[in-house]
């Protein structure tokens, strides 16, 4: 990831920055005087901290039996490895290639990965980050099996074509020595092997190989020697291999569900063939074929039976039965039946030497989506409770939120009523994967993430210092009546699948309210009670959202309550209504055969017994409306301190007193403006009529079930449909569109039958314009996808991304719908003519607009549950590009002016003990003289970002986030340092912006959006903290603030830890005496280049890791990289500088030595006479 750095562009841009970044500059140069910026860019940086949950389409997995580290590997060439709770660690394979083998160098700190394009990998564990040291790629063969025998730096690497190659692990280089298959088999087979599909070495003697080849084919091959010493045949294909610790004997597995036992000097026949699943014919035949045994291991005890465990091998008559795993001990055999197909299981040993007894004692089993622990100490074999957050997955995840810097007592409050959830039944004993050690540096605030289900489950977790634990579980499923089959299902659900599903939730971390929206078009809030309590009859408020059918250009059209709701300032009267009793519907069909009146999901009518946590107070369904399904809710907001909850979609907005049970709000979108519309809307028809039968309901469903949930194509082609429908044969008053959902008074539109037939005559009509129009928008659909198909430059992907991309009421070249996009309650000024705060509701759209509303909230309790709540339309405040996506109030220091708030009570405790706790805590009202802002609004669309100066309504700044891609996601963060906008754009870049000024200060090309998943779940949160559902079982947290950067390898736990290696086993005095021990090899004298020579260069490649020194020199860059190499240059310098010393000193030596010979010789002849010479 490469830093955009903002300030140099901006150094030469100052002339034009009124294009990006705007203001008015005489109050903008008045703001910067008044309010002091204290974040600057320095403060940010972009990086990934941690990824929980279960690794994503598993493919291999390895365990160190002395460190006790795990590590697994996927499909995605990913690597994931646990040790103790709270230390695990992430990294990726370059190549995304799939990992089929791992290796660990047991009590090394190294392991080795084999992937599927025939690479080999060996990474250094003794870092906190562990990065990869060595690489070969194999070029002329295949890859298939690889063995690294205990405490041996030579890797056997066996191939599709039967061969078998040398690696040294330690400089990572092919050995000469070669097994090739032909002479392994010689002449005892006349066809091909096969693949080599297991390799290892004799547990008593490693100077022998057993290689076993895909046919059936064994060989006992003898290293020193270079031959086979023995070879073992069998009919059926072998997958695995498997030794007991005396050497004397192996096991191998087979594809016809059999179990061959084979004795080493004994190759004519195996010792005993048996079909654990199969059943045994009386007349003495060969049993019945089962499928096949994938793998199998032998594992002895020093006191009792041995264990044989095996996958696989059930009979082909269990047709639908799920993957199990089979524990023969002794004379006993139990079948562990699996959630999920097995994928590789691996027995927990007490020692790491092969010919030792093994003494196993647990069985970690990898599933395709879980991962599991067995207790083979204990009877029934129970499983482990796992302490790493695997369960994210458990029920796909629909929505996601992140809160950092919560309350303090959230976290064991959860954690209370959570423990009192957990299964029973499973091992006493301590988790058996208990590596690493735990980081030193922590983050000193507590932190919760909560996911939505699709099965209608909420989970919190525990996100504290890096870690993730789930706390506490919410079964929303329980308010409704569950159809046991599809003949119970009713016929007015809008869903085929999921209707449950969570679709957006808000949370008040402050008072512990929840509030919970679904996929049917249900919100439910949620109280949090200690104390369990037992509900007569769950709480139900129907609401009846109209269709906008006539979108006229002027609302006068509208009677009486039109007028008062379009006249600013004015109050209008709340529509109150009772809570609906069970059965909820008084009237399922209007007079002409159409659903009316009827919610989609069936509130239970029995007595709820909720346990402590989280219980119902008030569900809230919207109804069908004249044969139309109600539509999505794609906005909520809750709020403690007022006790409203409100919620809008494309029809329009409902704001709801869950205190009364009442509904105060019910109004189209159009309504909200008043007389000051800036849209000019035209006339529009009521959709197609719906047919009353099961089966049209489903199909021409507006939600079929999370796939449609998640699919936006199908979106743009029923909003392409809707809009032109345009048909107007009639309209609504605003006095019922307004009208109370559950007055039952309620009639559907165009009742008489002459309005119909012209309604389904004009509908015919246009039903070729209508075909039309679909198959254009598929031609455009496919013309845009292949255009970012083909287009290499990010910027034209994301163009078209963006063209393509629709909500759920947008229709691909436009439509006039407009919805509720965003909600915030605040206590603000939201008239110019106001002086002293109100409390209010902002409404963002998906036009851009942002509108207020005035609400009088009585001051007392007393009067809060008496009087009702005055509403009050205050029109548009400010109008942006795109669709609001996030708002928040400013003071006027520009600190962050979080929402009123009621402080936790519980609402089942005696009234003395609620009348304590029970205290509002009201953000403080800022007043303002006359002609004078005293706070700022901030509003982020899904194109820009505005300040707004309030009441004056006056922006002060502006500034364009994107041009050719859109905002995903934005929220107003509290940093160390103070607040900034945090915004996740569909072109994959992560940008923060400063307040109030709107100054750039991080723009990141992070990651581009590659599904809809990361769009639905990415959310920022406060101190820098981010996360997003990376893959469908993992979460992947990351950080944008600089500090925690820094404070990150303290923050992270450590895999490897200084252990000593168990002592090897005692030989005896007999065995030492006789030789009976296991006898060493010298694998440096067979495999060395002295004596087997130089391997060919063509069949593999070396590559230097980045963990390397050749891969650091290589990889080095910027300023860190600058260092190295200039560390690397003075050592190098160092270096010649002392060689140059040493030199300098034997010419010194060699002088002196000169000049003691000229001395002497001098001596010798200085008293001879010439003739003397």
């Amino acid at each position: 990831m490469k830093k955009f750095n903002i300030r140099k562009v901006l150094d030469g841009l100052t002339a034009v920055s009124s294009s990006s970044s705007s203001a008015s500059p005489q109050t903008g140069n008045k703001e910067n005087d008044i309010i002091q910026e204290t974040l600057q860019s320095e403060h940010f940086q972009l990086c990934k901290t941690v990824r929980h949950g279960f690794p994503y389409q598993p493919s291999a997995m390895a365990f160190d039996p002395v460190q006790k580290i795990l590590a697994i590997g996927t499909q995605s060439g990913a690597l994931r490895l646990f040790g103790r709770a709270g230390v695990e660690c992430y990294c990726q394979h370059e190549s995304g290639s799939a990992v089929i083998q791992l290796q660990f160098l047991i009590n090394e700190g190294a392991l080795v990965s084999v992937l599927a394009d025939d690479s080999v990998h060996l990474w250094n564990l003794r870092q906190k980050i562990p990065a990869v040291l060595h690489s070969l790629k194999f070029s002329r063969e295949r890859i298939t099996f690889c063995h690294l025998p205990f405490q041996s730096k030579w890797l056997y690497i066996g191939t599709e074509r039967g061969n078998i190659h040398i690696v040294n692990v330690e400089s990572f280089t092919l050995s000469g020595y070669v097994i090739m298959w032909n002479k392994a088999i010689e002449l005892s087979s006349k066809t091909h092997p096969g693949p080599v599909v297991h390799i290892s070495d004799n547990p008593m003697d490693e100077g022998k190989l057993l290689i076993g080849f895909e046919c059936g084919f064994v060989v006992l091959w003898d290293l020193k020697s270079k031959k086979a010493d023995y070879r073992y045949t069998y009919d059926e294909a072998i997958h695995s291999v498997a030794w007991h610790h005396e050497g004397k004997q192996f096991v191998c597995s087979h594809s016809d569900g059999t179990l061959t036992t084979w004795n080493v000097r004994s190759p004519a026949k195996p010792a005993q063939i048996i079909t654990p699943h199969g059943k045994q014919p009386k007349d003495g035949k060969k049993p019945e074929p089962c499928k096949p045994i994938l793998k199998v291991e032998y594992k002895t005890a020093r006191a009792g039976e041995a264990f044989m465990i095996l996958s696989g091998g059930l009979s082909y008559d269990t047709v639908g039965r799920r993957a199990c795993l089979t524990v023969m001990h002794g004379k006993s055999t139990a079948v562990l039946e699996m959630d999920y197909p097995i994928v590789d299981f691996l027995a927990l040993c007490e020692t790491p030497y092969p010919n030792d007894f093994q003494e196993p004692y647990a069985v970690v089993v990898l599933l395709e989506k879980d991962l599991v622990v067995i207790d083979l100490a204990q009877p029934g074999y129970p499983s482990f409770e796992s302490p790493y957050p695997l369960s994210i997955h458990e029920s796909p995840v629909t929505c996601c939120e992140y809160f950092a810097d919560c309350p303090t007592e959230l976290i064991p409050a959860l954690y209370s009523v959570g423990s009192r959830q957990k299964r029973q039944g499973y091992s006493k004993k301590e988790w058996p994967i208990s590596g690493g050690n735990w980081g030193q540096g922590a983050q000193s605030y507590p932190e919760i993430i909560i996911t939505g289900h699709a099965d209608g489950s909420v989970k919190f977790w525990d996100a504290s210092a890096l870690m993730l634990q789930v706390l506490y579980k919410l079964k929303t499923v329980k308010v409704f009546e569950k159809a046991r089959n599809k003949e119970e299902k009713p016929s007015t659900d809008i869903v085929e699948e999921d209707p449950f599903a969570i679709q957006s939730l808000s949370w008040c971390p402050e008072s512990r309210v929840l509030c919970v929206a679904g996929v049917s078009a249900h919100v439910l809030v949620y109280w949090f009670s200690k104390q369990e309590i037992t509900t007569e009859e769950v709480q139900l408020l129907e609401v009846r959202m109209q269709p906008e059918l006539n979108e006229v250009d002027s609302p006068d059209a509208g009677g009486e309550q039109a007028s008062a709701v379009s006249t600013p300032g004015a109050s209008s009267s709340p529509q109150t209504s009772d809570p609906q009793k069970h059965p909820s519907t008084s009237s399922n069909n209007s007079s002409d055969g159409l659903r009316d009146n009827v919610p989609c999901l069936r509130v239970r009518n029995t007595p709820l017994k909720q346990s402590p946590g989280y219980q119902v107070e008030l569900v809230i369904q919207l109804v069908w409306v004249s044969g139309e399904p109600p539509q999505q809710i794609t906005s909520l907001a809750v709020n403690s301190a007022y006790g409203l909850v409100a919620f809008g979609n494309s029809n329009g907005l409902a704001v709801v007193d869950y205190l009364q049970k009442t509904l105060l709000i019910n109004v189209g979108t159009a309504e909200l403006y008043g007389s000051s519309d800036p849209h000019q809307r035209q006339p529009r028809s009521p959709r197609k009529a719906r047919q009353p039968s099961g089966d049209n309901l489903q199909s021409k469903s507006c939600m079929s079930g999370l796939s449609n949930f998640y699919s936006e194509s199908v979106k743009k082609l029923r909003s392409s449909y809707l809009s032109l429908c345009d048909v107007n044969d009639g309209s609504l008053g605003s006095e019922d569109r307004c009208k109370s959902p559950t007055s039952g008074s309620g009639s559907p539109c165009h009742s008489d039958d002459e309005s119909k037939q012209k309604f389904l005559e004009r509908v015919k009509s246009k039903s070729k314009l209508i075909s039309k129009s679909v198959a254009n928008d598929f031609a455009k659909m496919s013309r845009k996808f292949s255009m970012a198909a083909d287009q290499k430059q990010e910027d034209a992907r994301d163009n078209s991304f963006s063209r393509s991309r629709s909500s759920s009421v947008t229709s691909i070249d436009k439509e006039s719908r407009e919805v509720i996009s965003s909600l915030h309650f605040c206590d603000c000024l939201s008239r110019k003519s106001e002086v002293a705060a109100v409390t209010s509701l902002w409404v963002g759209t998906s036009l851009g607009t942002m509108l207020a509303i005035s609400l009088n909230v009585p001051s007392t309790p007393e009067q809060r549950m008496q009087q009702t709540v005055g509403i009050s339309f205050c029109g548009s405040v400010v109008r942006l590009k795109g669709g609001i996506q996030r708002m928040a109030l400013l003071d006027s220091t520009g600190s962050l002016q979080p929402p009123a708030y009621e402080g936790w009570y519980d609402p089942n405790a005696p009234e003395e003990e609620k009348e304590k706790t029970r205290k509002r805590r009201p953000a403080s009202p800022p007043s303002t003289q006359e002609n004078q802002d005293s706070h700022y609004a901030v509003i982020c669309s899904e194109k820009q970002a505005k300040v707004v100066a309030l009441p004056s309504q006056n922006c002060v700044f502006e500034h364009n986030i994107t041009e050719n891609s859109f905002v995903l996601r934005a929220d107003v963060v509290v940093m160390p340092a103070g607040i900034c906008i945090a915004c996740f754009c569909a072109n994959g870049h992560i940008m923060t912006l400063s307040l109030p000024s709107l100054r750039p200060l991080l723009d990141v090309n992070y990651l581009p959006l590659t599904d809809m998943r990361i769009a639905r779940t990415f959310c920022f949160s406060n101190q820098g903290q981010a996360l997003y559902l990376t893959s469908p079982t993992e979460i992947q947290r990351l950080t944008y603030s600089q500090e925690t950067c820094d404070n990150l390898q303290e923050m992270l736990g450590e895999l490897f830890t200084p252990v000593e290696t168990p002592e090897a086993p005692n030989r005896g005095f007999f065995k030492g005496l006789f030789g009976g021990g296991a006898q060493s090899l010298d694998r440096e004298d067979l495999f060395g280049e002295l004596a087997a020579g130089k391997a060919s260069r063509s069949l593999a490649q070396h590559i230097p890791g980045p963990g390397s020194m050749e891969g650091m020199k290589g990889a080095a860059s910027g300023v860190v990289g600058e260092l190295a190499r200039a560390r690397i240059a003075l050592d190098e310098r160092g270096q010649k500088l002392g060689e140059l010393e040493e030199r300098t000193a034997a010419m010194m030596a060699s002088a002196d030595s000169f000049s003691k010979h000229a001395h002497d010789v001098m001596l010798k002849y200085k008293d001879k006479k010439w003739y003397q010479l």
